[in-house]
């Protein structure tokens, strides 16, 4: 689009008043537009108010269901909204801007290789020892070797700042962690969707090309020149507030998303731990912090990390991007040097300047006669006291905080107090001027690096309103290339069926999701039933011996408290148990937590249905005086049975979908064999509520109805509930299904006879086939079932014993089983 052929008055919607003192990104000095602005500018307007605000909610929306079921265990929102205007820049500008950062990333790779080989920074005295040797960053099991395929740095981001005059500066060096890029794509998408018109007429640069350098870069900096190197993502984990992102990331480039449980070094090689063995890794893409990577080395109570893995990195069997050792590269301690380094260690001058620094380590003096101009901040991460300014603050405070950076100087940084630039955000319908702070995003590319052609603009909160960000279009003057990452259509792809080999930690949460699911299902139909009687005022006799049943059934989901509870708790207690993992609230929680930990592998709607059971148990809250609400614990109830449907319906059939499958149906036939003993087995078992309760319990009351019409019979109900295979509730259906997930199993090739587990579920099932409901329903004399009794308490053993066995046989391998040929070659 020409800015030459667009109305020169500016669109009422970007009418918004400028701050004094800060330049304007959105118009110039004398108010007008400034001609990058403008196509975007009419686009919006075109659109009105009215539409823009229901495209910005539905935006909102689909961010919202996508990344809030995402986000940390602890409940945190992974990222801050989306406002839904870009900032935009003219491609010439970029460019030139893109030459600095290219070349900030070419100093720090070269800063680090520097600080771990000759550190000629400090023989030079451009870098006092202390400023280098003292950062905790600093790694001294690294300091002597050189990285796989000697390259430092394959990741870099910057925090940029733009200054009244129109300066870009850097404020932060990120060479540690770079995260931040997937979220720069996941803006992106979505602001796509928002204003497709715009982003197809006003030629911006697609941010494909900059994820493709990414994978070429990775699969190319492998050790021993593998053409076809397994590459993973390694994330702390769900408890992480990024793992969202991590797991955005990783579905996006292809690469599996990994824990340090899952990978094992053997031989200095480092090996992810799978159903079929141990399988070679020569790339790990790392998003947690130096320090924590490796227990063995470099911090001992670190349970995130891989023991072995500086030595591994030391023997170049595995690249590790970035390099261990890469967080001393954010020091603000070296930012005052930089300039000089550049000379030193590129012998060029630096483009791309930072913002005015002193380190207190030897500035102290200049710094005190200046607070008022001046942030302070930690120059070492990890420091407890965080940034200030002096300005802001009372005398006393001030002197306070001025008396901790004197205390221990060389922890202390500088940074001039830059008034940024603004740009239009969308609040309530109108526009409002907003500073901001740009992280942009370069990776190795050959010798050099290639700049991601746009970025994350983080809006700071403010009284008026809370954090945000903002996608970054950089508009081209041509055609734009379109660029994926999805392979040609002109290209035959070869047709497969599955995927890459199962990490065993992801099957492992897979096999908990379908138990979870399961015994919060039955814990919300328990709740429901009781509440529904407790709520009726009719059949109280019948009802209170229900309510007896029901009482025996709560221990099936983990309630210890059941004897000492009324009945009017008992529905509460159901819902929400005190002891972790009990109860539905308990249920539901440990259902979301193992889903967070295998983000990567659910699907959005998946996702989104584990959202809302979070939702649910709140909303329960809310509207329960007493007695729990039945129609909230339907929607639980609805929502658990969607959540199956999806597992049924739209899984391939791949051992990631058997393990959930074997959980949710092993923890059917353990709830079902104690439901049974606590209604039929006992002296006062088999009457009719407790028929009845089984039968609402087990979902399975029209099915006995169409069968026998009105007549409760306990052997036809103990039939339809143990032993009838074709009733998909039943304990044997359940085996059936669970022994045929075994058999499809990977396993040793060498390995003839059955395994552990497999023994134990043909077992049970034979057992569950041979045995005569009639017989095990006849009483004895003094009104007990003593073989009913026998039969379900050694089932239930039986199957205690099966979910061990599986555990011990697929999910916890620690070294690698014979005749399997992944060890030595890559994916």
């Amino acid at each position: 689009m020409n800015p030459a052929t667009l109305p020169a008055d500016p669109p009422a919607q970007f009418d918004h008043r400028p701050h004094p003192g800060r330049r304007d990104e959105c118009r110039d000095e004398a108010g007008a537009l400034r001609p990058h602005w403008k196509g975007l500018a009419t686009k919006v307007a075109a659109l009105g108010s009215v539409e823009f605000s229901r495209r910005h909610e539905q935006a909102r929306r689909d961010l919202r269901d996508d990344y809030a079921s995402r986000s940390a265990v602890g409940g945190a929102p992974s990222r801050a909204d989306l406002d839904p205007i870009p900032c935009v820049l003219p491609a010439a500008e970029w460019d030139a801007l893109a030459l600095g950062l290219a070349q900030r990333a070419r100093l720090m790779n070269a800063l680090l290789a520097d600080a771990y080989g000759a550190q000629r920074m400090l023989r030079e005295r451009i870098v006092p020892p202390v400023a280098l040797l003292g950062h905790p960053a600093f790694l001294r099991p690294c300091h002597g070797h050189a990285p796989a395929g000697g390259r430092w740095l394959h990741g870099y981001a910057a925090d940029l700042v733009r200054a009244a005059d129109g300066r870009w500066m850097v404020s932060a060096d990120r060479a540690q962690v770079p995260s931040g890029d997937g979220y720069a794509l996941e803006n992106r998408l979505a602001q796509s969707r928002l204003l497709p018109e715009a982003y197809r007429d006003l030629q911006v640069r697609r941010l494909a090309s900059f994820y493709a350098t990414t994978r070429r870069s990775l699969a190319g900096s492998a050790p021993r020149g593998n053409d076809n190197p397994r590459i993973v993502l390694l994330t702390p984990g769900p408890y992480s507030r990024s793992h969202a992102e991590h797991s955005y990331l990783a579905r996006y480039l292809g690469f599996p998303l990994v824990e340090g449980a899952d990978l094992v070094v053997r031989d200095e090689g480092v090996f992810l731990k799978t159903l079929a063995g141990l399988h070679a890794v020569e790339v790990i893409v790392r998003r947690q912090d130096d320090d924590f990577c490796d227990p063995l080395e470099l911090r001992n109570d670190s349970s995130l990390g891989i023991p072995g893995l500086v030595q591994a990195a030391r023997a170049g069997r595995v690249t590790i991007a970035n390099a261990l050792g890469s967080g001393c590269g954010d020091n603000g301690a070296l930012i005052p040097a930089l300039p000089r380094l550049c000379r030193l260690l590129l012998g060029e001058e630096l483009v791309l300047p930072s913002v005015p620094s002193w380190w207190a380590g030897d500035s102290l003096a200049e710094i005190t006669s200046r607070l008022d101009s001046l942030s302070i901040a930690p120059a070492f991460a990890g420091l407890r006291a965080g940034r200030f300014v002096p300005r802001e603050l009372t005398a006393r405070a001030r002197a306070e905080r001025m008396a901790q950076v004197q205390a221990r100087p060389e922890a202390w940084v500088a940074q001039e107090t830059i008034e940024g630039a603004t740009v239009p955000a969308w609040e309530h319908g109108t526009m409002r001027a907003r500073a901001f702070t740009l992280r942009a995003f370069a990776v190795a590319d050959g010798e050099g690096y290639a700049v991601m052609s746009g970025g994350r603009c983080l809006l700071a909160a403010d009284a008026q309103a809370p954090a945000a960000e903002k996608d970054l279009w950089i508009l081209d003057v041509g055609p734009v290339a379109e660029v994926t990452l999805l392979p040609s259509r002109n290209t035959p792809v070869e047709l497969r069926r599955g995927s890459m080999a199962l990490p065993s930690r992801i099957a492992d949460n897979l096999y908990w999701i379908g138990r979870y699911a399961e015994r919060g299902e039955f814990a919300a139909r328990l709740a429901r039933a009781i509440a529904v009687r407790l709520r009726e005022d009719a059949a109280m006799a019948v009802t209170a011996r229900e309510l007896v049943v029901m009482r025996a059934m709560s221990s099936c989901v983990g309630i210890a408290d059941v004897p000492s509870a009324s009945d009017a708790e008992l529905a509460s207690l159901v819902v929400g148990a005190s002891a972790e993992g009990a109860g539905m609230r308990g249920c539901l929680s440990r259902l979301r937590t193992a889903s967070l930990a295998v983000r990567d592998r659910l699907s959005n709607d998946t996702a989104r249905i584990v959202a809302q059971l979070e939702r649910e148990p709140e909303r329960l809250s809310e509207s329960m005086t007493g007695v729990p609400d039945p129609r909230v614990l339907d929607a639980v109830v609805t929502a658990l049975a969607a959540l199956a449907g999806m597992v049924t319906e739209n899984t391939t059939r791949g051992d990631g979908w058997r393990f959930l499958d074997t959980g949710r149906r092993l923890e059917r036939a353990l709830l079902t064999t104690d439901m049974l003993a606590a209604a039929l087995a006992g002296e006062d078992g088999g009457g009719e509520s407790a028929l009845v309760a089984a039968l609402e319990m087990a979902d399975s009351t029209i099915t006995y109805r169409s069968r026998y019409l009105a007549s409760l019979q306990p052997h036809a109900v103990l039939d339809l509930l143990l032993t009838d295979d074709t009733n998909p509730r039943s304990a044997l259906f359940q085996l059936e299904t669970v022994v045929a997930h075994l058999a499809a199993l990977p396993r040793d090739r060498e390995q003839a006879l059955a395994t552990p587990a497999e023994r134990l579920g043909l077992g049970a099932r034979t057992w569950l086939r041979l045995v005569d409901p009639l017989e095990l329903c006849r009483s004895d004399e003094r009104g007990g079932r003593p073989a009913l009794e026998h039969l379900l308490e050694h089932l239930s053993s039986d199957l205690a014993l099966l979910s061990e066995a599986i555990t011990t046989q697929y999910l916890s391998h620690t070294d690698a089983p014979r005749a399997l040929d992944g060890i030595g070659g890559g994916a």
